[in-house]
């Protein structure tokens, strides 16, 4: 029984018991060296001692793809002497291969926008004038704050179609001209009206503050005592000296004057003789 226990519990008993698997070299991958020849490396970096394993793993390669290793010499640090004593002739034997025939000229392609495709005739003629106009309408339309607010005065429309006519090549030397000013744009407007723009979309925030700011304090003056005396007062007065009624009599009377003065003017110029 001793020798049983002595036998089971021995490391070296175990050892020679069991068949140790060949270890391919590091140095030439169809050599098989013991295990303990590549474990026990004395004076190799633990860098260099995973360099060996990794290479021991690749796969085995034909004789004629075969790395020609050389004799690795210490060198400086220093970048014109890191790959000294390589050539890269000697890495690898690649067999000589002829030159390959020149690749064939792509003829170009020309496109007619009468008889080309949808496809062609919009990335031809119509990709190229209208993207940067649509970029440029992309930063206006940040600088008006139009992805911050529900409504703007800003027309990206408009915007657009001065765009696209300041920057027409035919328009190269001419100067800036506004979206009103432009001569089919007046024209259209001209036909079709559009409704005034909203006083509140027309002032910037400095000017909006302006008009809050001065009737909150009104406001707040209106609201003292005395204040509301005197305005009561006012109220009274205009209500017994009907003042609402003897204003609108005035400009009347101030319409009445203009109508007839105009009236006798006209008649005055188809009385004169023709010069």
């Amino acid at each position: 029984m001793g020798a049983r226990e002595e036998s089971a519990g021995s490391p070296e008993s175990s050892a020679t018991t069991r068949t140790p698997a060949p270890t391919v070299s590091p140095l030439s991958p169809d050599l098989p060296v013991s295990p303990g020849h590549v474990a026990e490396s004395p004076g190799k970096s633990l860098w260099e001692q995973i360099c060996e394993e990794y290479e021991a793993e690749l796969p085995v390669f034909p004789e004629k793809y075969k790395v020609k290793r050389e004799v690795v010499m210490n060198v400086s640090p220093v970048a014109d002497t890191i790959f000294q004593g390589m050539h890269r002739g000697n890495l690898f034997s690649v067999p000589h291969v002829s030159t390959a025939p020149p690749c064939p000229q792509v003829k170009v392609k020309t496109i007619e926008s009468q008889t080309c495709s949808p496809r062609d005739y919009l990335e031809t003629f119509i990709f190229p004038v209208l993207l940067p106009g649509l970029a440029s309408l992309l930063h206006q339309a940040k600088t008006e704050k139009c992805f911050e607010r529900k409504r703007t005065k800003f027309v990206a429309c408009d915007f657009l179609t001065e765009w696209l006519y300041n920057h027409n090549p035919k328009r190269i030397e001419e100067l800036f001209t506004e979206f009103y000013s432009i001569p089919f744009v007046a024209d259209w407007l001209q036909q079709h009206p559009r409704p005034p723009i909203p006083l509140s979309l027309l002032l910037t925030e400095e000017e909006a503050a302006l008009i809050i700011q001065s009737f909150w304090r009104g406001y707040l003056v209106r609201c003292d005592p005395e204040i509301q005396e005197l305005r009561q007062w006012q109220k009274k007065l205009r209500e017994d000296k009907h003042i609402r009624q003897r204003v609108k009599m005035f400009w009347a009377k101030q319409e009445q004057k203009v109508k007839s003065k105009m009236e006798e003017d006209e008649a005055d110029a188809g009385n004169s003789p023709p010069s």
